[in-house]
């Protein structure tokens, strides 16, 4: 089998437009990652897409785990996160499968932990402004002034906390205790950066630009950024009782 430092972790749900072309060009980045799917039972056949680039020219390079229906995009991650720890993964990077994130930024992210910069590298929309393309701007400002609020509450220094464009350093997600986190939509986004602030990982941002998919249906919903916006407040009450402590 092929080896890699580094791994790209995509959740898939219905993304059959999307993933071929995103597993390709994450493949073509000079850091030589692999890449694991995380496939919530997509009736569209977007696993058998994956399986089949695992028969070709992908061999060895990617990975795919099947579940049962839509189980939430955190435990997505968190099933991908603990997939990596089982291996030799140094960094472990989170992104969506629509090309929102850009797969050309990867590296940059990689460099920001591999230099020592950060323990965590967060592609932030706003540490330089409001770099988003081609949302409504009615989202725009949700999901801007959402994150504005989340700096407020919690005190954490990261301007986009629910960006969803993240490269962990393994230990980050061995310190963890990944089975205590509880939310599985954008406040997932939120709890894994304050857990990790909390627990003293330096989070460096590095600019990117978000652009709206452009195939495929997008996965938000009301319901998502209600759990960013409440949820913040256990999260800061569960700190401040001394609930979130590193894995024993």
């Amino acid at each position: 089998m092929n080896t890699s430092e580094s791994l790209v972790i995509i959740p898939t749900y219905n993304e059959k437009e999307n993933v071929e072309q995103i597993i390709r060009a994450v493949l073509a980045q000079p850091i030589g990652a692999h890449v694991l799917v995380i496939d919530d039972g997509s009736p569209d056949g977007t696993a058998d897409i994956v399986k089949n680039l695992m028969k070709g020219d992908c061999a060895g390079r990617l990975h795919l785990v099947e579940r049962s229906g839509k189980l939430g995009l955190g435990t997505a991650y968190i099933t991908g996160f603990q997939w990596a720890l089982e291996r030799d993964y140094e960094y472990i990077f989170e992104m969506d499968a629509d090309f929102s994130h850009d797969p050309k930024d990867l590296p940059r992210l990689h460099e920001a932990v591999a230099s020592g910069k950060g323990d965590l590298a967060v592609g932030s929309r706003y540490v330089s402004g409001v770099n988003v393309v081609n949302w409504p701007m009615g989202r725009v400002l949700m999901s801007y002034y959402a994150s504005k609020y989340v700096r407020l509450i919690t005190g954490v220094p990261v301007h986009d906390t629910t960006a969803g464009f993240v490269c962990y350093r393994r230990k980050v997600l061995e310190i963890i205790d990944l089975n205590a986190i509880r939310f599985k939509g954008y406040a997932f986004q939120i709890e894994m950066k304050y857990t990790a602030h909390h627990l003293g990982f330096r989070v460096e941002e590095v600019p990117v630009i978000f652009v709206n998919r452009r195939l495929g249906t997008s996965k938000m919903s009301g319901g998502i950024f209600s759990e960013a916006l409440f949820g913040v407040i256990n999260l800061r009450w569960r700190a401040l009782t001394g609930k979130i402590k590193p894995r024993v």
